[in-house]
């Protein structure tokens, strides 16, 4: 059982099963996950998040941690489908970021990606926005503190999703109060009880935590 399948492997499974063929490439970056213990959002988070950023028509993101460019690739085939526009695939490893131009480029979805060697959070908060989706997948103990800048730099009516939020089932064990749990549940519960966001958890994989930001409330960055 790996760590992400700390509930309903069999479900996961299931799930894997439903997404349509893939790439030879995407499928080879599956591969090299598993093989390496590497974290990736996996199929039917991928074809999740594809799903959102088509219906939604998303022309911009921004990645806070991005791989070696698995969850960029799903962005940026609808991005590219919905006509075109950016997705930023930021890393603070630069052997990373190469892996994932790589990748991209068999993909042929290089020309609407721009990459970025950095601190995420602080590549968000200076970069000009505003954007139509922003994936947060950063330290889990710093979701909380990357909200304001989040908010700031999400178009009204944007959308949010947040990796990992049932964190391999951490936040279900009531004595686990390490800093990432705490950050995992502190993000959920400040999105979740915000009226600014419109929200809800879907339990695929580690669990996405997906909100809206309210066209008329929009928070100020330092």
């Amino acid at each position: 059982m790996t760590k992400s399948d700390f509930l309903f492997p069999e479900l996961r499974a299931y799930l894997d099963s439903l997404v349509p063929p893939r790439h030879a490439e995407l499928q080879g970056m599956e591969a090299e996950a598993a093989r390496t213990n590497f974290p990736i959002i996996g199929p039917a988070a991928g074809q999740f998040c594809y799903f959102l950023a088509r219906l939604a028509g998303v022309r911009s993101v921004f990645e806070l941690g991005s791989g070696f460019g698995y969850s960029t690739a799903w962005f940026a085939r609808a991005v590219r489908e919905n006509g075109g526009g950016v997705v930023h695939h930021v890393v603070w490893d630069a052997d990373l970021s190469a892996r994932a131009r790589t990748h991209l480029a068999v993909l042929g979805l290089d020309n609407v990606v721009q990459f970025h060697v950095g601190e995420a959070v602080a590549a968000l908060r200076d970069a000009s926005g505003p954007f139509d989706l922003i994936f947060n997948d950063i330290e889990k103990k710093d979701y909380p503190a990357s909200l304001p800048v989040i908010a700031a730099r999400l178009r009204p009516g944007g959308l949010l999703i947040v990796d990992n939020v049932l964190w391999r089932g951490r936040v279900l064990d009531g004595a686990d109060r390490s800093a990432h749990t705490e950050g995992v549940r502190e993000v959920t519960r400040l999105v979740t009880t915000d009226p600014a966001w419109t929200a809800t958890l879907v339990p695929i994989r580690d669990g996405l935590l997906v909100a809206q930001r309210a066209a008329d409330k929009r928070a100020a960055v330092d």
